[in-house]
């Protein structure tokens, strides 16, 4: 039934990531008068599909990817004729080319804004502060001391201002001890601490999350929060005038209040407001009647959703290029930054699990990364192509037809070997361990 369940979120996942791609491709050709002759969602025998006009739309056997053919894209045919996709100037082919990656970004940050209007834990990383909220038992941070409330200052010498800078430096560190340096009150001490390895994928944990809010996780029926409006989410700032430091800080402060009125501040959807509530009292102690937690719960109306995730996408694609360089400098292993169509799945399946708002983020994320991925300067790709046609403009004449050839046969083999490493790696994740 998990199987079933992975497979279904996948096709439901990329197919939407592969329809945006290849509509930003024929949406450009169509722009520019380019006759389309295929539009496809998937390689190989077509299953499934009609005709309107001159196009083809299909779904084919292998969802793995999909396809837009462009009439007089063979470079050995010639035509005079204006649909020709060849007859159009190199300007226009590479915003054609460009249109599909360009598309998979634009509905990342269109798929992020969505869950943050909805409200939702997601929370930019560069966004946190580098204070320790939870220390896990039995994990690296708590055996070398760490506690909350401390926070890094450097990590074996480099100085960490967010906690993006925090978690790239554990996950790559796997086996490999680190001085943390960390502030606790007025103090600065050092310790060092050896994160343990994520066995699936081979990265560092050290046992820690950054500090968030106290929030509103439930609200009991009928209660004082009940009646005073309180919400999933919002934030507890602020006890008559007494700021919360945390969980415990607001239980204290409510409990020493039974049968009082108290003004309670609270964070919603980034506006301050002041509520007034009477704690209830249970065995001599103040009860307002709701569950709390510290996580970084956020909503944002569409507007500031949009900028927000733009800044989000943008500051993802930052951490991926960042992990690639890692792989290349051999601080982490390829199979950790490199999921093939089995791992997609499974995750797929996994967010699909948790709902929509989990399965929405992990679309986008995949539609980014296919974005940065269709860049890559690979021939048969459309970075490749956008090269291909940039030399070209360069040098004010085409490349000849047997060079193309050769061109995209070697980026053909770069993709089936990428391809075949994937689904090596994915197998690797999948096969049991022993022991």
């Amino acid at each position: 039934m998990q199987i079933l369940s992975n497979i279904l979120a996948f096709l439901v996942a990329a197919g939407v990531v592969i329809f945006v791609h290849e509509a930003g491709h024929y949406l450009a050709g169509k722009l520019f008068g380019v006759r389309v002759l295929v539009f496809s969602l998937g390689f190989g025998k077509r299953i499934w599909g009609f005709r309107r006009g001159d196009t083809d739309y299909r779904i084919a056997l292998i969802p793995l990817g999909g396809y837009v053919s462009f009439d007089g894209q063979d470079p050995t045919r010639e035509s005079d004729d204006p649909g020709w996709f060849q007859n159009h100037p190199r300007w226009q082919r590479i915003l054609i080319y460009l249109a599909g990656p360009a598309m998979n970004v634009l509905l990342a940050i269109l798929l992020v804004a969505v869950v943050f209007m909805w409200g939702t834990d997601l929370v930019n990383q560069k966004d946190q502060t580098t204070e320790i909220g939870m220390v896990f038992e039995d994990l690296p941070a708590q055996q070398a001391g760490l506690q909350p409330g401390d926070r890094i200052v450097s990590i074996d010498g480099e100085p960490t201002s967010d906690w993006q800078q925090v978690s790239m430096a554990f996950l790559t560190a796997a086996g490999r001890e680190l001085e943390v340096v960390y502030q606790r009150g007025d103090q600065t001490a050092s310790t060092k601490l050896t994160p343990v390895e994520i066995p699936r994928y081979k990265l560092g944990n050290a046992g820690v999350m950054p500090a968030a809010p106290a929030r509103v996780r439930g609200v009991m029926a009928g209660s004082p929060a009940d009646r005073a409006g309180l919400r999933f989410g919002d934030s507890l700032r602020a006890v008559d005038g007494h700021s919360v430091g945390g969980v415990e800080d607001f239980q204290r402060l409510v409990a020493a209040r039974p049968g009082e009125e108290i003004a309670l501040t609270i964070e919603r959807s980034g506006r301050e407001l002041v509520v007034r509530l009477v704690p209830e009292e249970q065995d001599g102690k103040g009860l307002v009647g709701i569950y709390i937690d510290q996580f970084p719960f956020q909503r944002f109306p569409p507007g500031e959703a949009l900028v927000r995730s733009a800044r989000y996408n943008w500051d993802t694609t930052i951490q991926i290029f960042e992990f690639i360089g890692k792989v290349f400098e051999r601080e982490i292993p390829a199979e950790s930054a490199i999921g093939g169509p089995i791992e997609i799945a499974r995750l797929s399946g996994v967010a699909a699990r948790r709902g929509l708002r989990d399965l929405l983020y992990f679309m986008a994320l995949i539609s980014l990364n296919i974005g940065i991925l269709n860049m890559a300067p690979i021939p048969i790709l459309d970075g490749g192509q956008i090269g291909v046609l940039l030399v070209e403009s360069t040098l004010r004449r085409d490349l000849s037809i047997a060079l193309k050839e050769r061109i995209l046969q070697a980026g053909l083999l770069v993709i089936v070997a990428l391809m075949a490493i994937a689904l090596y790696f994915d197998l690797m994740k999948s096969w049991p361990t022993g022991g």
